[in-house]
């Protein structure tokens, strides 16, 4: 969250929340780590250059799990030698492989997602709130409601609902599949430890797929 913190404040638009959608998500989630307000501070004087720090560039990287299953891997990175080592490693070792800029992307599209638990809010108020803010669509999960939106849209779509004092439980950009590979057994199980290896990686900030696996295994 800190490099997150300190790039957003650098490419996102200035060291404002009120004014970088993307630093204010990047703060919200700190905030939501318990993370001290100094460190937060720290972060985003890094990011706007007033205070000195390690220079950090965003790199997407794309390849292939168990089955061919697409996988995006987000990172921040101070040595790209270093990070593309430790990724090819951990797709080689998980029975995937490390595919070529652009081999993958092009099943995800960016997109706004955020969710709020049925348990606080009708169906109906969903609908009529996020709707009329510009979200693209409304799911109904077993949990929670799915609502889906543009990346431009994002922002007022979230402050609709925060307006109506509905808590959103996730709002993030995010890259959401195309169409979805499903995976069982031995796959599936290959595919949430290549999963789970990505996520554990330093330099790994978000890991995205387009494998459907059994709920009972995830």
């Amino acid at each position: 969250i800190i490099k997150e913190i300190t790039v957003a404040a650098r490419m996102g638009g200035g060291g404002d929340p009120n004014s970088n959608p993307r630093l204010r998500t990047a703060v919200l989630a700190a905030k939501a780590e318990n993370m001290p307000k100094e460190n937060i501070e720290r972060a985003i004087k890094k990011g706007t250059g007033e205070l000195e720090g390690v220079s950090y560039e965003e790199i997407t990287y794309e390849g292939y799990g168990p089955s061919g299953a697409a996988v995006l891997v987000e990172s921040l990175t101070d040595n790209k030698n270093r990070t593309v080592a430790d990724i090819r490693h951990i797709f080689s070792k998980s029975g995937g492989n490390l595919g070529e800029n652009g081999c993958v992307g092009w099943m995800f599209e960016k997109k706004g997602y955020i969710t709020v638990s049925k348990e606080k809010v009708s169906e109906e108020t969903i609908m009529e709130i996020a709707l009329e803010a510009g979200a693209e669509d409304i799911r109904e999960d077993v949990e929670v409601f799915e609502i889906i939106t543009g990346t431009d849209d994002f922002e007022s779509v979230k402050s609709a609902l925060d307006n109506a004092s509905i808590i959103c439980e996730e709002a993030e950009i995010t890259m959401l599949p195309k169409t979805t590979t499903n995976l069982e057994g031995k796959d599936a199980e290959k595919m949430i430890r290549l999963m789970e290896t990505l996520e554990d990686s330093d330099d790994v900030q978000k890991v995205y797929t387009n494998a459907d696996i059994p709920e009972d295994m995830t």
